[in-house]
């Protein structure tokens, strides 16, 4: 399938009150698989990030992991869904253990089936990019364009992309990440999609734990 033909079939994001897209992917800290169904009773957080090679998501699975025991505290799961295969995931996991529950999605299927956008690599979008400063970690002194944060983020990891993070860095880029609370039916209840609020200055902005704990309590019972 072509990049055209991918983009024409997109559907618009999921929206609170959708029913949650079912998904089967191989598990990352485990052999077999994870699926929605697993879920189907209790809540669940679910984060799409895309590959390793992304500095924001490296950051954002970090603080997804150190919020997971918050959130099982009031009977919320939560699982992440990286866009690498399954053998790259777990290499990078095994020196970088987490917390956090986590499945393989090379293909982004799931970042397809609940809509998250990935906008057209065009000349103009990395114009603005380039003129665009966020510091959306508050690591760096003070705002840089995108591109330079992305590079600073890497540089302070010390992170050697592999050929493979290269190979999922050409083929996703610039997919952007969402993240979706879903109740114990399987009914989305809260989204929040990357730069869908604040255009290009939201990129790698990931969602505190008051926001997610507040959307949690907002939960029907």
């Amino acid at each position: 399938m072509s990049d055209e033909t991918t983009i024409a079939a997109r559907r618009p994001p999921i929206r609170p009150g959708d029913p949650a897209p079912e998904f089967i992917l191989s598990a990352v800290e485990r052999d077999g698989t994870v699926s929605l169904a697993d879920y189907r009773g209790r809540p669940l957080f679910l984060a799409l990030f895309i590959g390793l090679w992304c500095p924001f998501c490296r950051r954002a699975i970090a603080q997804l992991g150190a919020t997971e025991g918050k959130l099982k505290a009031v009977g919320v799961e939560a699982l992440g869904v990286v866009a690498s295969r399954p053998e790259n995931a777990r290499l990078y996991f095994k020196y970088r253990p987490t917390r956090l529950r986590l499945a393989a999605d090379p293909e982004m299927t799931t970042h397809l089936a609940y809509g998250v956008p990935r906008p057209a690599a065009t000349p103009e979008l990395m114009q603005q990019m380039a003129a665009t400063r966020i510091n959306p970690t508050g690591e760096l002194p003070a705002p840089l364009p995108i591109p330079e944060v992305a590079a600073a983020l890497a540089q302070a990891d010390g992170y050697a992309p592999t050929e493979t993070d290269q190979a999922e860095m050409q083929g996703q880029w610039p997919q952007l990440k969402g993240q979706f609370l879903i109740d114990r039916e399987g009914i989305v209840r809260w989204t929040n999609i990357e730069c869908a609020v604040e255009g290009l200055a939201g990129v790698g902005k990931f969602p505190t734990d008051p926001e997610i704990l507040a959307a949690v309590h907002a939960l029907p019972t």
